[in-house]
């Protein structure tokens, strides 16, 4: 039940500029050619920088998945050092509570939760090195931590993960309950991620904000699917986010949940908590 999301890298397009240079005559063989020709390469070069100009003024208008992502504070996302929250799930026969405190700048993860006896245990590593961690650190941590941060912040992975297929389907009915919002499908490639092949459908408010969800799992791994809510939304600093998901998964009632969500800001060693 805990594994409902990919390990994706997230990418952030780069900014693309192009120059262009033009090599003038300098043989002097034929005087009004060369004036001529450089004067056709000074309207030229003032022409790009004039379409330059013009192309910077008219940006283009942000991409679905960009609009959703700053409806949940994209814009002010670096201000952001680390962030700290429990994960909490239940579900029939499954009682879950993990503690994350993610550093976004350098990729350090902290992990605290209790073993089957009721034992703490504690670990901190960095995604850059998951390669030489320790098996129990690659195969559960990491994947716990990716699916429970999924959760946490999927409208920002809709966004950084630019290999998933980002469709509006119009307003249609909402899954659970009455009333209708925009659906925006997001689907994942089947060869990425834990577990590849997964469409996470999103039903949007006017704000562009997430009502409630439904993901289909792309491989055979149960829950084949999960309905539920995106509610109690808290603001920790310039960080939007839903804390209460109630729903289904595969049929079984579902309460999946996030405690203790907390901030920290650049240049601040104090924890900010959302409210």
């Amino acid at each position: 039940m805990t594994q409902l999301a990919h390990a994706t890298e997230s990418r952030f397009p780069p900014m693309e500029k192009v120059f262009h240079t033009t090599k003038a005559d300098t043989t002097g063989r034929h005087p009004m050619k060369k004036f001529r020709g450089s004067t056709t390469i000074r309207c030229l070069v003032l022409g790009l920088l004039v379409l330059a100009v013009t192309s910077c003024s008219q940006k283009q208008p942000p991409s679905l998945a960009e609009q959703i992502a700053k409806a949940y504070g994209l814009d002010s996302y670096g201000q952001i050092d680390a962030v700290r929250y429990t994960f909490n799930l239940q579900f029939p026969g499954v009682t879950v509570a993990r503690t994350w405190t993610f550093e976004p700048k350098t990729g350090q993860v902290t992990y605290e939760a209790k073993d089957k006896d009721g034992k703490p245990v504690k670990a901190t590593y960095l995604r850059s090195q998951l390669s030489s961690q320790s098996d129990t650190i690659k195969n559960d941590i990491d994947p716990g931590f990716i699916n429970d941060n999924y959760w946490f912040m999927l409208p920002f992975h809709v966004y950084w993960d630019t290999s998933a297929n980002v469709q509006d389907k119009g307003v249609q009915q909402l899954p659970q309950g009455n009333g209708s919002a925009r659906l925006v499908s997001v689907k994942y490639p089947s060869d990425v991620g834990y577990t590849p092949g997964d469409t996470w459908d999103l039903y949007l408010g006017q704000d562009n904000r997430i009502q409630q969800m439904v993901y289909h799992r792309g491989g055979p791994k149960k829950p084949s699917l999960v309905i539920a809510s995106w509610e109690g939304y808290k603001k920790g600093g310039p960080l939007i986010v839903s804390t209460e998901h109630r729903g289904t998964a595969d049929g079984g009632l579902l309460h999946l949940f996030f405690s203790d969500v907390a901030v920290k800001l650049a240049g601040s060693d104090t924890w900010v908590n959302a409210q």
